[in-house]
């Protein structure tokens, strides 16, 4: 274990010894030899792409999620586009979403021709606030896209709630990109909201490489999620092959958004060992709050009560008003003492790209999360972690917190960084 720092200790960034000798990344993966063999396995099969791991690997999510479909996709991505869809968003129509999020959130509103309207967050969970929410539902509101913002689930049924008194025809979809495996009111996200969008990046609880699945109980909606992603046919290639037919149909304009059967082995091994995963990431997550818990000039994420976060990210929030640094030059030393912290997000209004066409939202502003987009910082976090690697974030933390507590004078400098290496 790394001892505490003192005053004394010369930051990395000003010429001291950094805490350790290699960078030590915010995320990554965790591959095994079993995960391996998997996917050699179906490299040795008939089928790399539409073929039986497809629906195995999609069955066995649903059960694991409690939800009673799940549809594959290419990437998260991909997934947000297929909720979009099959939600029926078009020109014309709205969808409310948070600002505290990556930006494919909010583009999968656009790729349908439709409005991404954006609510401020709560200031503790930093999750689409409710009664934000409420204030911008309209007649041409179609979908509420919550964000399950560090893998917190979002107020589910308030917002569930919310969407109800729009009508039929607007739905409440759940970003839980950063939130596979946490728990609800007792139950596993992927079965609460009406679609549910989970990713499976290098980054996050499981991995396929690049892929994603959108979870519903509707078996209409999954029917236009299964379409969507294989350019609208009505039929797959399998099923084709294995009733000896050719004939298909294309009933709607989808994408070549599938995922193939090697990605989906590698979901299926990389499944076995998600519940590991994801009690390591909370274990680490626990050593974390108890170690800053004593720092007055550090925020620890904030736990609901009914809530069990699946902690994809841990995000500390900077009290700056009692530091002498801004949040850029203390990213800087803490990068210097070789601990790969990052920053989650730029809120996407202030994007150049949504700057410039949505003119109404940037000026509108939203107060708690531009703010506290200036004070966060993401602390590695990845269940391939060892004890070491906690003590060492612990460590350099402190450390660099240390030494610039004291009165800001007016050091709270805007630092626009943006996000690094394999930053979802």
């Amino acid at each position: 274990m790394s001892a505490l720092p003192t005053k004394l200790e010369t930051l990395a960034i000003d010429g001291g010894t950094p805490v350790r000798e290699k960078l030590l990344p915010y995320g990554r993966q965790s591959l095994d030899d079993a995960d391996v063999q998997a996917v050699v396995a179906v490299l040795k099969s008939d089928w790399l792409t539409t073929g039986p791991k497809v629906g195995e690997f999609e069955e066995r999510f649903a059960a694991w999620i409690g939800a009673r479909h799940a549809v594959t996709f290419s990437s998260g991505t991909a997934a947000l586009h297929g909720a979009a869809f099959a939600v029926g968003l078009g020109p014309g129509d709205e969808a409310i979403t948070t600002p505290m999020t990556f930006c494919a959130t909010a583009n999968c509103i656009l790729y349908q021709g439709a409005t991404p309207v954006f609510a401020d967050v709560s200031p503790d969970t930093l999750n689409l606030d409710p009664g934000e929410v409420s204030k911008k539902l309209s007649a041409r509101t179609k979908a509420i896209i919550a964000v399950d913002y560090a893998g917190h689930p979002a107020a589910l049924d308030e917002l569930g709630q919310l969407a109800k008194t729009q009508g039929q025809r607007t739905l409440l979809i759940e970003d839980a990109c950063h939130a596979l495996g946490a728990e609800y009111q007792g139950k596993r996200v992927g079965g609460i909201a009406d679609m549910t969008v989970f990713s499976f990046h290098p980054v996050k609880h499981l991995t396929t490489g690049e892929g994603g699945m959108v979870a519903t109980n509707d078996a209409r909606l999954a029917e236009t999620l299964r379409r969507f992603r294989n350019h609208g046919i009505s039929s797959e290639a399998r099923q084709r092959q294995e009733s000896g037919q050719w004939f298909y149909e294309m009933v709607l304009l989808g994408f070549n958004y599938r995922l193939t059967d090697i990605a989906c082995a590698l979901g299926l091994s990389q499944l076995e060992k998600l519940a590991a995963n994801l009690a390591r990431r909370r274990e680490i997550a626990a050593r974390y709050t108890a170690a800053f818990r004593d720092l007055p000039a550090i925020v620890v994420p904030t736990v609901r009560d009914g809530v069990v976060p699946a902690w994809h990210l841990y995000p500390v929030r900077l009290k700056l008003e009692m530091l002498s640094a801004g949040r850029g030059e203390i990213f800087r030393a803490l990068r210097a003492e070789n601990i790969g912290v990052n920053v989650h997000y730029i809120p996407v209004h202030q994007h150049p790209y949504y700057r410039e066409r949505f003119k109404s939202n940037s000026k509108e502003g939203y107060p708690v999360a531009e703010d506290a987009y200036e004070r966060l910082i993401s602390l590695p976090m990845f269940h391939s972690m060892t004890a070491q690697d906690v003590e060492d974030v612990i460590h350099a933390l402190r450390k660099v917190v240390t030494h610039y507590e004291g009165k800001s004078e007016g050091k709270g400098e805007r630092s626009d960084l943006l996000e690094t290496g394999q930053s979802k």
